[in-house]
């Protein structure tokens, strides 16, 4: 599985941005995909995750109520949709995939990983 990740920028606080991550392979293997997030100096840490299939949804809740993650299968597409974004959402965004029965919070817990995208939320 070959995970594209898309989208970052920069925006102001308050601001929206939607992220996207392009799968392509044996997509067929995946359960979850999710996103998770990593400032320099500090851990990889979980933002969303998704079922691959039944479209069930989760959430770190730093950002719940603000982002929501979708998917496309027709494309083998997901989505962050981030809103109200604030300067502590500022971070290198990964999107990941997880062959496993239940979704993962831990990094380790995922499979394949895309490249990241920078999103920088300015005061």
């Amino acid at each position: 599985v070959q995970l594209q990740a898309s989208g970052g920028g920069l925006v102001q606080a308050g601001g929206s941005l939607r992220l996207s991550c392009a799968a392509s392979g044996r997509t067929f293997s995946m359960n979850y995909m999710g996103w998770f997030r990593q400032v320099p100096g500090k851990e990889r840490e979980f933002v969303a995750a998704i079922v691959w299939s039944g479209g069930s949804t989760y959430y770190a809740d730093s950002v719940k109520g603000r982002f929501t993650i979708s998917r496309d299968n027709a494309k083998n597409t997901v989505y962050l949709q981030m809103n109200s974004l604030k300067p502590e959402d500022t971070a290198v965004y990964y999107c990941a995939a997880r062959k496993g029965s239940w979704y993962g919070i831990h990094p380790h817990e995922y499979d394949y990983w895309g490249q990241g995208t920078q999103v920088t939320v300015s005061s």
